[in-house]
């Protein structure tokens, strides 16, 4: 037992070529599944390794520690890792995991969520396959509801592809693979900060995966992901600060990278065309609630937004907001350059970063509600390429971007 985590290994294990991780924080009621999926898989598609799954644990009150001691692993050992009491944050879960995957001297980790309803042994196989064929670092590939993850449609995906040239539909999907030498990788990178200890763990990563020139493949996960759904009107909570901070934190860091990045390649993809192809199920969007949240931000940080904004974009947005609501769109190459002058802003220090953060959050209700708006009668197929095409026009724009950031 150390001071940075506790640790329970009833079977004292202490080497492993293929590892299992759940983070968690009071999954009690949910946790069960995938640890016997997880188990199911290891048993069937890895016997010929010595495996072990991780609970990475936030000091759970609600019993989750003891409902993954009580999963049936059918005889696969498992390890209890937590974070000492008071420290949360999924990031932190992380920390602990590459210290012990680098202890047990593993070769491959797949990491899946707590509250996955969706998952399937199969899972398991897609994830971690990879990592014994070459592969670094395995991003998931679903189906998701076209409303499910906008986060990632509007910001995380095509702001990650234009800079780093890599398409990794889901940078922050949560559940993914990665190597022994990556989780060594990562816990050298002197870019750790409080927001990746937090949500801001899955962006960075990836994009630290992209910077170290990591063969990176995408898995095709067969089912949709189905977890814990949110409507994108709601509150966000302190998740989309955590995760686009780290995009402009790194930014910084690497910047002698991206700026020499002209076009996005695709990414292979492994174990695509599994046959049927299964739908997601539908998210509720609350249109009004996007264009309330949108029009209130007009009046709390129009002057931070003329402070961030240059001034065409700006007067865009104003333009934007004055929109009568059956003709409202917000273009997305205004969108692109919108970002692009939060990043500079940022990296500037024109004003405190969270105030900065938190200023971004109506524009992205109002460029969700213009998705919502664009995409209502299209199907799953058809949003993904409305998404792709939005991509291309980040990228066209990243000149602009990279004239202002040296500016």
């Amino acid at each position: 037992m150390t001071e940075a985590h506790l640790e329970e290994n009833p079977q004292n294990i202490t080497s492993a070529e293929m590892v299992v991780a759940i983070p968690s924080y009071r999954e009690a009621k949910l946790i069960g599944y995938p640890t016997t999926q997880a188990a199911q898989g290891l048993k069937r598609y890895f016997g010929d390794k010595s495996c072990v799954i991780i609970n990475c644990d936030n000091n759970s009150d609600d019993g989750t520690k003891e409902a993954f001691f009580e999963a049936d692993t059918e005889d696969v050992p498992q390890i209890y890792i937590s974070t000492p009491p008071g420290v949360r944050g999924k990031g932190n879960n992380f920390h602990n995991l590459f210290r012990k995957v680098v202890e047990l001297g593993a070769e491959a980790v797949v990491v899946v969520d707590a509250d996955l309803k969706s998952i399937t042994p199969q899972w398991i196989r897609h994830l971690g396959e990879p990592l014994f064929n070459d592969f670094g670092y395995v991003a998931p590939l679903y189906v998701r509801h076209k409303y499910d993850g906008t986060i990632t449609n509007a910001i995380a995906y095509p702001f990650t592809r234009a800079l780093y040239g890599r398409r990794v539909r889901q940078p922050i999907g949560g559940d993914f693979g990665f190597s022994g030498e990556l989780a060594r990788i990562y816990l050298a990178s002197p870019t750790w900060t409080e927001a990746v200890s937090q949500f801001g763990i899955d962006i960075w990563m990836t994009t630290l995966a992209m910077n170290n020139n990591v063969p990176i493949c995408q898995a095709f996960m067969g089912r949709p992901k189905i977890h814990k759904p949110k409507d994108p009107g709601s509150d966000l909570g302190p998740m989309f600060s955590q995760v686009v901070g780290t995009i402009f934190d790194l930014m910084r860091h690497s910047a002698g990278y991206w700026m020499r990045v002209k076009w996005s390649k695709p990414t292979s993809i492994y174990g695509f065309g599994l046959g049927e192809v299964e739908m997601p199920p539908p998210v509720k969007v609350t249109q009004e609630k996007l264009a309330e949240n949108f029009s209130l931000g007009m009046g709390t940080y129009r002057e931070a937004w003329q402070e961030i904004l240059t001034e065409p974009i700006f007067a865009k947005v104003e333009e934007v907001a004055g929109l009568p609501e059956d003709m409202f769109d917000f273009p997305t190459q205004t969108w692109a350059k919108l970002l692009f002058d939060y990043a500079v802003a940022y990296n500037k220090g024109v004003m405190d970063s969270q105030a900065l953060l938190d200023s971004l959050i109506p524009l992205y209700f109002g460029k969700t509600l213009s998705y919502v708006r664009k995409t209502e009668r299209m199907s799953v197929q058809q949003a993904e390429e409305y998404i792709e095409t939005e991509c291309m026009v980040f990228e066209e724009t990243k000149p602009y971007l990279v004239d202002h950031w040296v500016a």
